[in-house]
């Protein structure tokens, strides 16, 4: 290769934005001349080397969009520990069927036994899937759909919201919603009726929801869309905060703090 042909062709490598190949590209060519690597090896491992990069950037930006709080993989969840939690459904969940199908997801069950975990490990699973989530506590979406319905915007923050096949909100039932929230909520959950996924986690079963919502109506009307089409986890087992505190065995009195 000559040098005019060698610049060009780094020179187009930068303008088509061919950037990992750009990097690759004299190493691989030492190695291609030493270990005789035919030309169509070459290509393929370069522009190999150039698609996972890309893709790596995409799901970055991708987590970074979904807001979540901290990255928990299905990998790291102990089902031994909490073994009332059927692992099959959760490994038929991380096909995603339940995305394309338009379903949603409710986790139930006491504080610190693993809702949010596999909530945030089933996003992340769609993300690497190439599907938009975005992750949100109940108290902070409630807050942000009044601020838009008293500025008028309820609507914008809506479909805002909509561009997301999984939507992920987290511990319902922790705080009561006012009159307001609970409209908003309704009108959130109704937007996304057989259209779009949500994923729920939630410390209250699903009699005790008339006392989040204040409303036994709107209770009953928002579960309705939620369950339709839905699966529902059930988790019985101990908290792993508790797990690990009495690992470390720390107490006061009787109880494990």
């Amino acid at each position: 290769m000559n040098n005019f042909s060698y610049e060009r062709l780094h020179s187009n490598l930068q303008y088509l934005k061919l950037n990992t190949i750009e990097e690759l590209l004299d190493n691989c060519l030492e190695i291609a001349a030493r270990d005789n690597k035919t030309t169509m090896e070459v290509l393929d491992y370069l522009f190999e080397q150039e698609k996972k990069h890309r893709g790596s950037v995409v799901i970055k930006r991708r987590m970074k969009s979904a807001a979540f709080p901290v990255k928990k993989t299905l990998e790291e969840f102990d089902f031994e520990f909490q073994s009332s939690i059927d692992k099959k459904v959760i490994e038929d969940l991380a096909t995603l069927r339940f995305v394309h199908n338009a379903e949603n997801v409710v986790f139930l069950g006491p504080p610190g036994v693993g809702k949010s975990h596999l909530a945030i490990a089933l996003g992340i699973e769609a993300v690497k899937a190439g599907i938009s989530v975005y992750f949100t506590n109940t108290g902070n979406l409630i807050e942000r759909l009044k601020t838009a319905n008293r500025e008028g915007i309820l609507e914008k923050k809506l479909r805002d919201l909509m561009k997301y096949k999984v939507l992920i909100i987290d511990e319902i039932g922790y705080l009561p919603f006012d009159e307001e929230g609970a409209h908003c909520l309704f009108q959130l959950i109704s937007r996304r009726y057989e259209k779009s996924s949500t994923i729920l986690t939630s410390n209250k079963s699903y009699g005790e929801w008339g006392e989040i919502f204040k409303d036994h109506v709107i209770a009953a009307a928002v579960l309705d869309r939620v369950l339709h089409h839905s699966t529902t986890i059930n988790v019985k087992g101990e908290s792993y905060r508790l797990k690990e505190r009495k690992k470390q065995g720390i107490k006061t009195g009787n109880i494990y703090q």
